[in-house]
């Protein structure tokens, strides 16, 4: 029997053997964890919202989990990389232990799909989630465009502590057994290709000697973030969630006050020995040879589409991890994604040029 036992007219009285049902529903989770419990009854809780009735929720191993995977995600990453301060260290353990990791790792493993619920509203917010994620062209570190849903990162901090449990309180052999469905762990590299918007907008002020100011307003039920760098506006986003738009503010702010520092003259320029107009011809893989020459990771592009499916427009964004930080370029509107992608690598080029990379 894996089902607790029940107080019955003051007597302990066995619950009925479960169904065949239940006996797959537990198999298939312990499936995804390459793990069997030795208490099944901690799966059945950690996997129920306190929305079910007549049986306990997962809040109690939720609180558990939450602490217990960011100890085990620090102890994994001080051993991982002895060559990190304790400022880098807080920065990967943050990002490997947020709402939006923990969330995205329940999406990737189907883990919703077997938390017994009453609530209409939840499954309809995990769905968008996931269809948003479904949609983008390369994993999102710090945010995409819809709000992760707490109720998936409390699933999978609650699964952490009831094997974390299961296991005597082992934090080692939790780690073993949990880590594969964590993985990829975020390290140095993809945090620098990724870093936080907002961090990475106040350093590139900071390092400038400039103001920065996020200003925050709603308008009805839209949340409005606007950004202003020395009393001088940037840009700004809108989203129904106030983290989205201000993480959305931040990138776009990046890239324009990258675009700020291009030459004035797009008409003509020359660029390592090539004179041409203002889109130039491979830019692309001029780009990527750069990369590869200065050993920084490969360029990363992002799309954004619109339009009618007969006649649709793409702009495309490119991102570049330096040694000096990470630049990022949003081009101009193309009616082919490979135009999008010269136009922003065309723009980025010419920006590395005033940086004198070129």
């Amino acid at each position: 029997m894996f089902f607790p036992s029940r107080l019955v007219s003051g007597d302990l009285a066995p619950l009925p053997p479960p169904s065949p049902e239940k006996i797959y529903w537990v198999s298939a989770v312990e499936g995804i964890l390459n793990y069997k419990f030795k208490k099944p009854a901690l799966l059945e809780e950690a996997l129920t919202h306190s929305s079910f009735p007549d049986a306990p929720s997962y809040e109690r191993l939720e609180f558990v989990g939450d602490s217990v995977l960011e100890l085990a995600v620090s102890n994994h990453l001080f051993l991982a990389h002895p060559e990190l301060d304790q400022g880098r260290l807080s920065n990967l353990r943050s990002v490997n232990v947020s709402t939006e990791k923990l969330a995205r790792v329940a999406v990737r493993h189907g883990l919703y799909r077997f938390l017994r619920h009453n609530v209409q509203s939840m499954d309809d917010k995990v769905t968008e989630f996931a269809r948003a994620i479904e949609e983008e062209d390369d994993a999102v570190a710090h945010g995409g465009s819809v709000k992760a849903p707490k109720v998936l990162a409390d699933i999978v901090e609650s699964l952490a502590a009831a094997i974390y449990i299961d296991v005597n309180f082992d934090l080692q052999r939790l780690w073993v057994i949990f880590r594969g469905l964590l993985e990829p762990i975020v390290g140095p590299e993809e945090l620098q290709q990724q870093p936080q918007p907002i961090t990475m907008l106040f350093e590139v002020c900071q390092k400038q000697g400039k103001k920065l100011e996020i200003r925050q307003g709603k308008k009805g039920s839209t949340n409005i973030a606007s950004v202003y760098v020395d009393g001088n506006f940037i840009a700004s986003c809108s989203s129904e969630h106030k983290e989205i738009a201000k993480l959305n503010a931040a990138r776009r702010s990046l890239s324009q006050l990258l675009a700020q520092l291009e030459p004035s003259n797009r008409g003509m320029m020359e660029i390592d020995g090539f004179d041409g107009p203002f889109e130039i011809e491979g830019a692309k893989q001029k780009l990527h040879e750069l990369c590869d020459k200065k050993k920084w990771p490969k360029p990363i592009y992002r799309k954004n589409e619109s339009g009618p499916p007969h006649s649709k427009k793409f702009i495309c964004t490119v991102q570049i991890a330096t040694v000096d930080g990470v630049y990022t370029m949003e081009g101009e509107e193309r009616s082919r994604v490979k135009d999008a992608e010269n136009c922003a690598a065309s723009l980025l080029c010419r920006a590395l040029h005033e940086y004198n990379y070129l």
